[in-house]
């Protein structure tokens, strides 16, 4: 039995250093692929968009700048307030969102109550599938 922990929050798409616009999102941890986060954007629409990285990588992009590539987080100030910043990057274009800082690391919270770092070998099963290979 698999055990999901979602979220659903108001992200913001930073347009320019003025002007961004609200996304709906969904964020989402499964203990059958522990070692990611999947983060759902335009929930409510007919092309939702989905994104999925490392949950490491947003754990420590809460406290200090991180990753490289396609996906980088960094922690931020925004109107006095704790945001996380999220800069991704496909082929189809780049995008900048803002997360409220309490509710991603609430969140994120649960998920390593539900299968705690350094655990997360332990919820694939590969010892069991191991274990019944070479009984054979």
């Amino acid at each position: 039995m698999h055990t999901v922990v979602e979220r659903e929050l108001e992200l913001k798409l930073i347009l320019s250093p003025e002007r961004g616009i609200p996304v709906p999102a969904r964020l989402a941890y499964r203990t059958d692929d522990p070692y990611a986060v999947h983060i759902c954007f335009h929930v409510d629409s007919e092309h939702p968009v989905s994104w999925t990285f490392a949950r490491d990588l947003l754990v420590e992009g809460v406290f200090r700048p991180c990753g490289h590539g396609d996906v980088r987080v960094w922690p931020a100030k925004v109107n006095g307030r704790g945001a996380v910043l999220m800069a991704l990057t496909s082929p189809d274009g780049d995008a900048l969102l803002e997360a409220p800082s309490a509710q991603v690391s609430a969140w994120l919270e649960r998920t390593l109550r539900v299968v705690p770092p350094g655990s997360e070998g332990e919820q694939l099963g590969l010892d069991d599938g191991l274990a019944q290979l070479l009984a054979r």
